[in-house]
């Protein structure tokens, strides 16, 4: 692809306004500060900045792609996360900030220096990610059973190494949740895994459900079924006093629990709330024997 530099951040700007069919300059300075990787307020302040072909390239196929009912983030293939700018398209669930809150969850409860952590179903690698990126574990195991998923995961995990981002490495296995990394023993299992119900796809807005993959959202058993099964097999993984940090839909927070104290293998069982106090995660220790 050319780098040829043929327009300046203003004129691109301004064929994108046209593309797009409105005069406001708002969303089209957007994706390509969005495609930059800059604070959304640069292209303003650096108008007359030049913009090489590929960067016009893919504003343009963004609002192509947009025009289709697109979510921002697959338009323009990019999502922030955290302190990370991940690539993002239809083979991945968009990160949510909510689950930003997860990442913190597990850096306050696991060691930052020691041990095994590992993502269940990692999509598009955000938490395996960002984990690895915060603190010096001794590895991050990212697990998902999607080699599509994966695909994107390993290139995202790419592209952080080559800039010098992460601090722990990063391991991806295959296959469906806790079953790829049953060998290993972990200081802490993290898991944003699929808890809609099938019921619920109606309630759905279009730009999730058209475009999202059924995979990462719904889950049988009243939206259960991936949660218990995670629940199940975490405590042979575990160490002891291991943490086992889930994300969960607020309707099921309660059944979580509910799983979790069935158990006998765990303890410390407590919900946390996210940034509008909804219960949002629920997180358990192994129990030391």
């Amino acid at each position: 692809m050319s780098n040829t530099i043929t327009h300046s951040v203003a004129t691109l700007s301004e064929e994108l306004q046209l593309l797009l069919g409105h005069s406001s300059s708002k969303q089209a300075n957007e994706i390509i500060a969005t495609l930059l990787d800059v604070p959304r307020f640069w292209p303003t302040t650096h108008a007359a900045d030049p913009v090489d072909d590929a960067i016009c390239e893919a504003a343009c196929t963004a609002v192509t792609q947009l025009q289709r009912g697109a979510p921002f983030a697959y338009a323009v293939q990019r999502a922030a996360f955290r302190h990370l700018t991940l690539h993002v398209d239809e083979r991945v669930l968009i990160p949510r900030p909510e689950t930003e809150l997860l990442v913190d969850l597990v850096l306050s409860l696991a060691p930052r220096t020691t041990g095994t952590i590992v993502d269940i179903g990692t999509g598009s690698g955000a938490i395996a990610l960002a984990l690895a990126s915060e603190a010096n574990f001794s590895r991050v195991i990212a697990t998902d059973i999607s080699l599509d998923a994966l695909t994107v995961a390993q290139h995202n995990a790419s592209s952080l190494a080559a800039k010098g981002v992460l601090r722990t490495p990063v391991e991806f296995r295959h296959g469906s949740l806790v079953t790829p990394v049953k060998d290993i023993h972990a200081t802490a299992i993290v898991s944003n895994p699929p808890y809609i119900t099938f019921e619920e796809r109606v309630t759905l807005p279009s730009s999730v459900v058209d475009w999202e993959p059924a995979l990462a959202l719904f889950s049988d058993n009243n939206g259960m079924a991936a949660t218990a099964e995670i629940v199940r097999d975490a405590a042979d993984v575990l160490e002891p006093e291991g943490i086992l940090a889930l994300e969960v839909d607020s309707q099921r927070a309660s059944l979580t629990v509910a799983v979790l104290a069935a158990d006998p293998r765990y303890e410390g069982i407590a919900v946390h709330l996210d940034l509008t106090q909804r219960e949002r995660f629920v997180v358990a220790r192994r129990r030391p024997s």
